[in-house]
Order: C-alpha cells, then sequence, then structure tokens
C-alpha cells in the first residue's frame, strides 16, 4: 500500500512537472520572427506575448524607468548572424537577450549576453549594447505584445498603442 502511494505521488508530481514546460498551455504564448533583410542579415528573435487584460503600459506592466523583459516568461532572444549596427552603434554577430526600458518619450532597448535564462534574471554588467530610441505611437491598441521585423531592418516592439523602434545594418 506504502508503494502504491508513493508511486502516485511521484505520478503526480512528475505530470505536474512535464505539463508545465508545454509552452502552448502557457498564458503568455511563445512566437518567432526570421528574417533576412536585404543586406543580408539575418535577425532571428524568439519570445512570448504577454497581453495587457486592462493593464496600463507604464504603469501596471513594462513600468516606466525601470529595465523589462521585452516580452514574457523566458529572456526573448535575438540572434544576428553577422556583425551589425543597431541604430548606428556596433554589434557583435551572436545571440543576446533582449531587454528594454520604457520611457515616455524614449525607451532604451538592451542587448544582453546572457541569453538562455528565466526573463526577470538581468545582469547589466553582462549587457553588450544599449540604444535609445524614440518611441512612437499608432492609431490602434494591441492587445498582445508583438515584435515585427521588415526586410529593411526595421524591428519594432509593439503593444498598446507603443511602437519602439530600432534599426539594425549589416557593418561595412
Amino acid at each position: 500500500m506504502k508503494a502504491i502511494t508513493i508511486i502516485t505521488v511521484l505520478t503526480l508530481i512528475c505530470s505536474v512537472s512535464f505539463g508545465q514546460t508545454d509552452k502552448s498551455k502557457r498564458k503568455s504564448l511563445p512566437d518567432s520572427v526570421t528574417v533576412t533583410t536585404a543586406d543580408g542579415v539575418t535577425i532571428d528573435i524568439h519570445y512570448s506575448k504577454p497581453s495587457l487584460k486592462g493593464r496600463e503600459i507604464g504603469v501596471d506592466i513594462a513600468p516606466v524607468g525601470k529595465v523589462w523583459r521585452t516580452g514574457a516568461n523566458e529572456a526573448t532572444t535575438i540572434e544576428v548572424n553577422k556583425n551589425v549596427t543597431v541604430q548606428g552603434k556596433a554589434l557583435t554577430a551572436g545571440k543576446y537577450s533582449l531587454y528594454s526600458i520604457p520611457g515616455e518619450q524614449k525607451s532604451t532597448v538592451i542587448f544582453n549576453k546572457v541569453w538562455n535564462q528565466w526573463g526577470t534574471k538581468y545582469d547589466q554588467s553582462q549587457d553588450a549594447l544599449r540604444v535609445e530610441v524614440e518611441n512612437k505611437q499608432s492609431t490602434s491598441s494591441q492587445e498582445q505584445f508583438t515584435i515585427l521585423v521588415t526586410p529593411e531592418g526595421l524591428v519594432s516592439l509593439n503593444w498598446g498603442t507603443y511602437t519602439v523602434p530600432f534599426q539594425i545594418s549589416a557593418s561595412k
């Protein structure tokens, strides 16, 4: 009887543990975008899409002036296959976690060397690059956070009525 109880408990623990690794069952679903730009840079981004659910950006979620994981769940990752410039600043080819500091007029986009981690484990000493960009406003509100990349290398972080665009180009 004792052995059956132990096996039942272990089975339940394993079921719960393995069930939580199924990303399709999360509230913030995973998404990705991969684009090869006109100048030959492959940009590969993996992230999770949180929803507003009535929350206010800059207040209830992604607070102004504080580092935000730029997505949900694991750290959002961005990988470039060549040396590039981001907003004119050099970034070496490789894979990075993507963080941001939302601002009212401008936001800071952060490329961090530690990418294989949970999104809230940010270490500023591991930053590879920070760029400041002007926020844009959209005429319509987007419920889920979404990242778009154009063939020209324009990456935009879109949520609510906010768009945070930044340009990635091949290094010359």
